[in-house]
């Protein structure tokens, strides 16, 4: 396959080939998040941001894998570094139990591994102060980790946000507040505290700005007098910079301003949980990089190949054994594939093409002006195209997929778009072009304009 010729190609969807292996797998798996039978095949040609089905159809991949494949399918970026080394098994070890060499010096090894991955880390986090990594096996395990080191410090109080999303561990989910599927039923961690999440532009109407003694919800609840969580109680405050699940809104400056101040004045925490819009996905390395507000923690994966728990050494506890993982420093393959990720970002100039890229993708769909389109938001290559209704953004979803473009939703009515960081300009016009069209479609003008909330997500 060509990337600079390829097109999208579907005869039907789902095929046979499909609804055969998605009924065998069905078989055995557990209710998840499936969205749709979409079934890669791996043997057959995929490159980019392109990949052909067990039947044979090209699809247009606009979902990286929710952004876990930041650079698309068989990328020669990745591929190329990963090919010249020769890979062992196993390529998982007990890795905080035991170390592992990849030959040569450390910072010079013939094969990159977990150490040389967290020593990028360090690098790329060392304008917040930042020296000392986690690595576990997921975004959920990255979260649960911060938050663990936090609590160990400083009092049993947190703060999270309405729409957040920060994995499916029995403590990440008691930071949850997009879906209530989330967390029915499920015992929650005590004393965390939901705020307004303020993504407005101009005047605040979400209710984080208040006319009390604070001046925002957050300084209103560590109020001295009137606030009811005392201050030298308050773990941690955890955010997205650019929320994932709750529907890709971005936060403002003055939000994050607002935490900064407090942050400074009381001493607690600040995490930056950039499972989604980390490794350059808005482009800047960081999707806090965007905002006035410095992190304590930062907590990466997806994209990254390995969960990891980024912060200072003085957040970190010194008591051995407080913090282990089977894997977690082990899996020498995806930290491998974490450092040629890092070091394709950065010898491609990878932030630069993302932000033209999001400017272009951002530039189509703004010019569309679709009488169904409500927003257009985002940063970078994590954008998101909002709906008017629920059941308009689902069936923009299946009109996408029959033309061969692969999307998702987020929120209640939000199309998310995730090309892969190296998207070129003739990919974002293919996916723009198959995305107009699908407005358009019959299935799209007749759904209706209402419809409840969807509990259906991919994280």
């Amino acid at each position: 396959m060509d990337r600079d010729t390829a097109e999208p190609r579907v005869d039907s969807f789902p095929g046979e080939a499909a609804r055969e292996w998605v009924a065998h797998h069905q078989r055995t798996a557990a209710p998840s998040t499936y969205v749709y039978d979409f079934v890669w095949d791996i043997t057959e040609d995929a490159v980019g941001p392109f990949c052909t089905d067990a039947d044979g159809n090209v699809l247009l991949d606009f979902t990286a894998h929710v952004a876990s494949a930041p650079l698309g399918y068989n990328n020669p970026k990745i591929l190329d570094r990963l090919d010249a080394f020769d890979l062992v098994d196993p390529t998982k070890i007990a890795g905080q139990d035991f170390y592992v060499s990849g030959g040569g010096p450390p910072d010079d090894p013939d094969l990159p591994g977990p150490t040389q991955l967290m020593d990028r880390l360090t690098d790329l986090t060392s304008d917040y102060g930042l020296d000392t990594v986690f690595l576990s096996n997921s975004g959920a395990e990255a979260v649960e980790n911060a938050i663990k080191i936090c609590y160990a410090k400083r009092g049993h109080r947190a703060v999270t946000f309405d729409g957040a999303f920060h994995g499916r561990t029995l403590g990440a989910l008691s930071l949850n507040r997009s879906k209530a599927v989330h967390r029915r039923g499920f015992p929650e961690v005590p004393g965390v505290v939901a705020l307004p999440y303020c993504s407005c532009e101009g005047d605040c109407t979400c209710g984080w700005e208040t006319d009390g003694p604070g001046g925002n919800r957050l300084a209103d609840l560590l109020h001295h007098g009137q606030g009811v969580v005392d201050p030298a109680e308050l773990a941690y405050v955890i955010l997205e910079p650019q929320q994932g699940e709750g529907g890709y809104r971005v936060a403002s400056d003055s939000f994050a301003r607002d935490i900064a101040d407090l942050k400074a004045e009381h001493g607690f925490y600040v995490v930056s949980d950039e499972i989604q819009a980390g490794l350059g996905r808005t482009g800047e390395m960081w999707g806090i990089d965007h905002l006035p507000l410095d992190p304590d923690v930062v907590a990466s994966a997806k994209g990254l190949r390995v969960g990891a728990t980024i912060a200072n050494e003085d957040v970190f506890p010194d008591e051995k054994a407080r913090l282990s993982s089977t894997w977690g420093a082990g899996d020498v393959l995806a930290a491998a594939q974490g450092v040629a990720t890092i070091d394709a970002i950065e010898e491609y100039d990878l932030l630069a093409n993302v932000r033209e890229r999001g400017r272009q993708f951002t530039d189509l769909l703004t010019d569309l002006d679709h009488e169904h389109v409500v927003d257009v938001r985002g940063r970078g290559l994590m954008l998101a195209v909002e709906l008017d209704s629920r059941d308009r953004r689902n069936a923009l979803v299946e009109a996408c997929l029959a033309r061969g473009l692969l999307t998702l939703g987020c929120g209640h009515e939000t199309l998310r778009l995730l090309p892969p960081l190296d998207a070129t300009e003739r990919e974002i016009d293919l996916g723009y072009g198959i995305l107009a069209d699908a407005l358009d479609d019959p299935r799209v003008r007749r759904a209706r304009a209402g419809g409840s909330p969807d509990e259906s997500d991919v994280s």
